[in-house]
Parts: C-alpha cells; structure tokens; sequence
C-alpha cells in the first residue's frame, strides 16, 4: 500500500503535468535520447518483442515511435491532459500510475521507461519495480531511463513546473541495486552526464 506521503507526490505531479502537458508537447527530443529510444527498439526487434507497455508516456512522442515500427503499444499516465494527448494521436492510452497497473500478470513483451521513475520515493520503488515486473512477460525487456548520480531527494524549487515536482535522484549504485532486486540486468551505462546529473540507462530482463 502506498504511504500517504507518496499520495500526496501523485496529486501534485498530476497538477505540475496536467498544466505542462501543451509545452511539453512541443518539445524536440536531444539527440541522445534518439539514441537511447532506437537501441531500445532494435533489441525489442531483434527478441520479437510485439507488445510493449509505456508507462509515464506524458505526450505520447515515444509511444507513437514504437507504435509507427510495429509494437502493439499501451501508453500509461497519470496525468488526464497527457493521455488525452497520446489519445489525439491515435495511441491506447489510459490514465494510470506505476504503483497500480491494471493489466493481468505477463501481459506485455516489454515495458518502456523514460524519465518518470525518478518521481518514486525509495521507499516506494522496490513494490513499483515489483508491479512492473508482474505484468511483464518472463525474460521480457525493461527500458528504464532516469537522471541521477547523486542520492538525493525533494521537491525542485526552481522546477519550471508548478507545483514544483518531487524527484528521487540515486547514486549509479543505488539504482543498479533497485533494479537488481526485481531483474536481471542486461545493460547500464551513463547516456549523457550533466553539470547536474547524469542520465542512466538500464536495459533489465524480467524473470
């Protein structure tokens, strides 16, 4: 059962995303990220991936993506005025959190996390790490992408959305040993490092 505090984290990043849905909307990916979706699609391609879960999909810009190669995709969001963006182009989109998926036990080849996971408290994260494993199918691939490298956590003041969002930044370490706990790692490595953070890449396999 989620903690109170971790409720309170949802409501007010549903508001923070909800208001940024129309910027966030407009924004170009970094090359980087390319790079780090299209790796992630040739493994998929290369295992016969065919339906894949995203969760956190914000504007759906990754979705569409995978759906226009191929995949059955299902975009995932907590935020109504982000889903409803994935909905304008013509994606499955739900509005739903990471700690509650609804969907049976191993109902996708692969799950796609960008960006969003560092919006769950430690405490938090290995029972939604736990969710995500559950409807993964065994041996099926985890795309999980967040900013990091120090072990930290709190609201942004000077965030650009309001309320200002919390986030959880982890060591390499710290997010390594999370994801260890519920997969099999398969690939890790520092896509891009920022003055602030640095972006980690894990590419992890169910079990």
């Amino acid at each position: 059962m989620p903690s109170t505090d971790y409720y309170e984290i949802r409501a007010s990043l549903r508001i923070s995303y909800d208001g940024g849905a129309e910027r966030r909307d407009r924004q170009h990916k970094q090359p980087w990220k390319v790079a780090e979706r299209a790796a992630f699609l040739l493994r998929l391609k290369q295992e016969g991936c065919v339906r894949l879960l995203e969760i956190g999909a914000g504007t759906g810009q990754d979705s569409e993506f995978f759906a226009r190669h191929g995949l059955d995709v299902v975009a995932t969001d907590l935020s109504p005025s982000m889903v409803a963006r994935c909905v304008a182009k013509s994606l499955d989109a739900r509005v739903m959190g990471f700690a509650a998926l609804d969907f049976e036990p191993m109902s996708f080849d692969a799950v796609h996390a960008m960006n969003c996971l560092l919006h769950v408290p430690d405490p938090e994260l290995p029972a939604v790490l736990t969710g995500i494993a559950r409807v993964l199918r065994p041996r099926g691939l985890f795309f999980l992408g967040v900013y990091g490298g120090t072990s930290s956590a709190g609201a942004v003041q000077r965030d650009d959305h309001v309320p200002p969002r919390f986030f959880a930044w982890r060591t390499d370490e710290e997010i390594l040993h999370f994801a260890s706990e519920a997969f099999d790692i398969v690939d890790f490595h520092v896509a891009q490092d920022g003055t602030e953070h640095r972006f980690q890449s894990l590419t992890l396999r169910g079990r």
